[in-house]
């Protein structure tokens, strides 16, 4: 039981190879912080492993099954999801929030609502702000509402990218405090990536060098 990246490797059309013969594993209950110097592929590997990339040579599996690639899923929930540094790609600037999280389980399950309006309270979000579009809200406030959308579908694993990075000391110790209770509480993986040496410290239980 892991997600894994297993011997993969990636370029970008017309651009230099960022990995060859990768292979790492996340196993559930796990925080693991990815470090590397600036410009070695952090976001690519986290993208790779949720699905919005594919490798060009080996494969990414969550517990055994391939991770689908974001654009094949057609409304279905990835048991893998990213947290991105900016919190509006994760939804449609055109749709107001409270319909963004609506759809976000595909085929609108009850258990994923219930759990929405659970993680609302828990995230600390005001109700005026699901009748909002994303360019309405403060990076703080769409980051919450990212952290709803991402673990209303009960993930297996959660891919976060810098997410908190933007955001002022009081409001990313707070939503660290949140996030790092539930993955106590509920068991899934975490994947890190942080420039900030104190936050790894706090959160992750191991690290690997890319």
């Amino acid at each position: 039981m892991s997600l894994e990246a297993r011997d993969v490797s990636f370029r970008y059309p017309c651009g230099r190879e960022l990995y060859r013969g990768l292979s790492l594993a996340v196993g559930p209950g796990e925080r693991v912080a990815l470090t590397a110097p600036s410009g070695r592929g952090k976001t690519t590997l986290c993208r790779l492993l949720a699905g919005y990339l594919e490798p060009s040579v080996g494969r990414v599996l969550a517990d055994g099954e391939p991770v689908r690639p974001v654009a094949r899923l057609r409304g279905e929930a990835s048991p893998v999801q990213l947290l991105p540094q900016h919190p509006e790609l994760a939804f449609d600037p055109r749709v107001r929030l409270g319909q963004s999280l609506g759809e976000v389980a595909g085929a609108g399950e009850a258990c994923a609502r219930a759990r929405a309006d659970e993680l609302l309270g828990s995230f600390g979000v005001r109700e005026e702000w699901l009748a909002r579009r994303p360019h309405e809200l403060s990076g703080g406030e769409l980051m919450r509402l990212a952290m709803v959308r991402a673990l209303s579908v009960r993930p297996r694993y959660l891919i976060a990218d810098e997410s908190t990075a933007m955001l002022d000391a009081v409001t990313q110790a707070e939503l660290w405090h949140v996030l790092l209770g539930l993955q106590e509480r509920d068991g899934w993986g975490l994947v890190l990536v942080s420039h900030s040496p104190a936050l790894v410290g706090r959160v992750a239980t191991r690290r690997v060098e890319l």
